[in-house]
């Protein structure tokens, strides 16, 4: 397994649970140092995706199995459900339509609400309707992390590599030999029958390594940093997560509101596509105005001092050459002679989310 990010983790602690002997290989001194903890630790409903995409199908089902391993370790979840909001008349027609997608989805459960009501249920929000998606909601993602793999430790079948980076990747006969170096620059073969790339915003590059041509194969990803700003704790009586209607292409779900567990208010993220894959999580003074600009379309009462710069992120978006984002690959390279590795490629949002279907999706193949 190579990354420990939370998929990484999840696929990792699913194939322990199978039987498998896992080795989980990370370049950082502990897991979740990239995408898996700069991120809005959202528990995503389904809304938004293609009908039958991985990302919807995967969604899904990855809510209702997160739900399940949250309430089972004791890790924080809690539904408070999202308001995505038409804030005129022209967002209406839209508004519609992802209630539709959403129920094509299978998430049954969300309602368009009229002005009144929509007030009634947040009386700082500022809209003319707004749909409403009770089983949205917030987790701990670092808890979410820290148990799965303290429960593949106990499968007795895993053992962890901090600080080692697969720089090279051979088929041979049996599978395939990693070569692995550590911080201190020391290198070491590892033989594997089965290797899984969860690499996050470095997973093309680990596929180039095995020889995978990563622009015929459509694997490039795009490293776009989304930033955060904070909100003052009593700018505003918010108790669920606010957002505007997203963009067509949905390259970004737009600048919305969320909680933390511990009551924090942010916006964020924003889409800002980087011309060179440099981990920079410095967020930029100027971003606050623009922040509140953002917001005050949707809320009231938000003062320009209420919103200061707070933290950013790094996720690698799969974008079509019509500007579309596209689907996560989730591929077996059977097909490029690789029986036995597996691709995991332009996984970002709804990742966390769909965690653990995803490693079911990756025990099923491999």
């Amino acid at each position: 397994m190579i990354g420990a990010g939370v998929v990484g983790l999840a696929c990792a602690e699913r194939l322990a649970r199978d039987g498998r002997r896992v080795l989980v290989i990370e370049r950082h001194p502990t897991f979740g140092r990239e995408t898996s903890s700069r991120n809005s630790q959202v528990v995503h409903a389904g809304l938004y995706y293609p009908r039958g995409s991985l990302k919807a199908r995967l969604c899904v089902a990855g809510r209702h199995a997160l739900v399940a391993w949250c309430t089972q370790h004791g890790i924080a979840l809690r539904a408070i459900g999202k308001l995505v909001v038409a804030v005129d008349d022209d967002e209406l027609a839209s508004l519609h339509a992802l209630r539709d997608r959403a129920l094509e989805n299978g998430v049954d459960d969300v309602v368009i609400l009229d002005g009144d009501e929509m007030r009634r249920r947040e009386p700082d929000v500022i809209a003319n309707a707004a749909l409403w998606s009770p089983s949205s909601g917030i987790v701990d993602a670092h808890g979410v992390m820290a148990s799965l793999l303290a429960v593949a430790r106990g499968h007795r079948a895993l053992d962890v590599a901090f600080r080692h980076e697969v720089v090279h990747a051979d088929r041979v006969a049996d599978g395939y030999v990693l070569r692995v170096r550590d911080d201190s620059h020391r290198e070491t073969d590892v033989r594997a029958t089965v290797v899984v790339n969860a690499a996050g915003l470095e997973a093309d590059t680990i596929a180039a390594r095995v020889g995978i041509d990563v622009d015929d194969a459509r694997y490039r990803q795009r490293w776009v940093k989304g930033s955060y700003c904070a909100l003052r704790r009593g700018a505003l009586r918010v108790r669920s997560l606010v957002y505007p209607m997203p963009p067509a292409s949905l390259v970004g779900l737009g600048v919305h509101l969320t909680l933390e567990l511990d009551g924090t208010l942010r916006l964020g993220p924003d889409v800002e596509p980087l011309s060179a894959r440099i981990a920079d999580h410095t967020v930029r003074d100027e971003l606050a105005p623009r922040f509140h600009a953002a917001a005050s379309r949707f809320v009231r009462g938000l003062a320009r001092d209420d919103v200061t710069p707070d933290r950013a992120g790094i996720r690698p978006k799969l974008i079509a050459r019509d500007g579309e984002v596209r689907d996560f690959v989730i591929a077996e390279e059977s097909s490029r002679g690789l029986a036995g590795w597996v691709d995991l490629i332009g996984i970002e949002s709804p990742g966390l989310t769909a965690s653990l279907a995803i490693a079911g999706e990756v025990a099923r193949i491999v």
